[in-house]
């Protein structure tokens, strides 16, 4: 179908560039392949910690910024703080000037969904997760008592904001569990996979000599997948491990300091992290939260050998088959033995060549999007 007319309206909930974490990178790759089959894209992005970009110039019809609240100024006794300071007088101006469809990225950007200015208009979310299962997980990952309380009131704000997704005409599904979640409740849940940086399967063949985990480790969730692997895996294996990723907490620097067999590489830039994933003979990718698709496994899974999981890092993802799934640490120090020493084959690119470029496809997602928003 040619889009070469279409325009498109996208809603995010910072500026997607440069894509160098989960949720930013779904929205840039989206925009950039949604562009890619003609649809001229109008980006409005909540701008804060990160610059303007003259990259998004070059993929989208128009980019408009606009300052996201300070907490102080967003407090709302019902609505969640993250959609609460996301609300902006002139976005909505912005999207009622015109019929064309919208995107919101995340409930992060919903404030308006139901606004009666945009009640002709096709409105569509993307869930980046079930949010208020996500802010319960971050939860129980925090240590810090008020940061806990915080989250803990902002799942339950996010889990009756959720309600608004009523007012949505479709609703894209980042994980199969999502999409079964939100179809009890809601009509015309469309599952599309996670937007990624990957145009091909470029794993190498032969044989690595370090098990790598990577990931931003300044993130609760990772930073305790990291201690995880360390105390429970790594310690007095004959094996050297690779911590890799961005910001790592203090806490981690003082647990493997005393750990011989493990090397931190601190904020690598994006191609020494592509080459780690290449160069590992085992991406060990733990989570403890079951939300979403991670990025990383997609990266791990395009570019890497063997990729170890647990449960939860692969539940209803449909990648399961292409990883060796393990929740026991016992278990896991045994099949990483086993696979430090078991080359990486042909037959196993070609595997996931089959299915990570047929059902997860950038351009595939993209025309999944296109035909919701705009018909077929």
């Amino acid at each position: 179908m040619d889009y070469s007319d279409k325009h498109l309206h996208i809603i995010s909930f910072n500026v997607p560039d440069p894509p160098d974490y989960g949720g930013v990178i779904d929205v840039y790759y989206k925009i950039k392949t949604l562009s890619d089959l003609g649809i001229k894209v109008h980006l409005h992005c909540f701008h804060y910690g990160r610059e303007k970009s003259e990259a998004l110039n070059k993929i989208c019809h128009q980019v408009y910024y606009y300052p996201r609240k300070k907490f102080y100024q967003a407090i709302y006794s019902n609505v969640p703080y993250i959609v609460g300071s996301r609300q902006n007088d002139e976005l909505l101006s912005n999207l009622a000037a015109d019929h064309y469809p919208v995107i919101f990225e995340g409930l992060h950007t919903c404030f308006y969904l139901k606004h009666p200015a945009l009640k002709n208009k096709h409105k569509a979310v993307r869930m980046h997760n079930v949010e208020w299962d996500y802010y319960r997980s971050l939860k129980e990952a925090e240590s810090n008592y008020l940061i806990k309380f915080y989250l803990n009131q902002e799942s339950k704000k996010l889990k009756k904001f959720e309600d608004e997704l009523k007012n949505a005409d479709s609703i894209f599904a980042i994980s199969k569990s999502d999409y079964e979640y939100l179809r009890q409740t809601y009509e015309n849940i469309v599952y599309v996979p996670a937007f990624h940086n990957n145009q091909q399967v470029t794993s190498q063949a032969g044989q690595g000599n370090f098990i790598l985990y990577q990931g931003n480790l300044s993130v609760a969730e990772n930073n305790q997948a990291a201690m995880f692997i360390a105390k429970k895996i790594a310690l007095g294996m004959p094996y050297k491990f690779v911590f890799a990723g961005k910001n790592p907490t203090s806490a981690l620097k003082k647990e493997i300091k005393n750990i011989p067999n493990i090397e931190l590489i601190e904020n690598p830039p994006f191609d020494q992290m592509e080459q780690l994933m290449r160069d590992a003979q085992v991406n060990l990718l733990l989570t403890f939260q079951n939300t979403g698709i991670k990025l990383k496994l997609m990266n791990s899974l395009y570019r890497g050998r063997h990729v170890l999981v647990n449960g939860k890092m692969v539940n209803q993802t449909g990648l399961e088959k292409l990883c060796v799934v393990e929740d026991n640490p016992k278990a896991t120090q045994k099949l990483i033995q086993e696979l430090m020493n078991t080359p990486f084959v042909e037959e196993q690119i070609n595997t996931r060549k089959q299915i990570l470029e047929e059902g997860f496809s950038n351009l595939h997602n993209a025309q999944l999007i296109a035909a919701a928003v705009f018909g077929n």
